[in-house]
């Protein structure tokens, strides 16, 4: 059998979601923002939350990068992320953020059985999730970094974080 490269009228999009959110808090840059909503359009997000200084759709740095997908993941802007945590937790979400913190779990070693609800915190580019947010959280995980460098682009560990718990789901 050929090793044929697809192209994208082989891609037949499903409408399966997970039970998966994200809250992005003072994620300032819009390309950012823009790959969030590709990320959450590939792997079933249910829900992008802004809040801070996130930028929110329309934007046309948003749009650009997230390839119009924008207009398929649903999404609100929160003026309180704190409230909006409290919510999720009164609708049983389990409040996870995306840090390296002194007690964060190593993100493949996440608890997670295969019917609860997350939400993903995901903080500023450069200040990482605030301490308010990281103290409403019942998790923190980090991605293991073995480089000279401790950090990467917030949606490169997005996409990473959310393929992980995705996974829980398909198990």
């Amino acid at each position: 059998m050929e090793n044929i490269q697809l192209d994208h009228s082989h891609h037949r999009p499903q409408a399966e979601k997970y039970p998966v959110c994200f809250l992005a808090h003072d994620m300032e840059v819009p390309m950012n923002v823009g790959s969030l909503f590709r990320i959450a359009d590939a792997l079933g997000v249910e829900k992008i939350y802004l809040s801070g200084s996130s930028p929110s759709p329309p934007n046309n740095k948003i749009r650009k990068t997230s390839r119009s997908t924008e207009k398929y993941v649903p999404f609100s802007y929160e003026d309180s992320p704190l409230d909006l945590i409290k919510r999720l937790k009164h609708e049983e979400y389990k409040i996870i953020s995306l840090e390296i913190t002194s007690s964060s779990t190593d993100i493949r070693d996440l608890p997670l059985s295969g019917n609860e609800k997350v939400c993903l915190i995901l903080g500023s580019e450069n200040a990482g999730v605030s301490q308010p947010l990281l103290d409403a959280s019942d998790e923190t995980v980090h991605i293991p970094m073995v480089g000279v460098n401790s950090s990467m682009n917030i949606a490169t560990a997005c996409s990473i974080a959310t393929f992980e718990i995705v996974k829980k789901f398909l198990s």
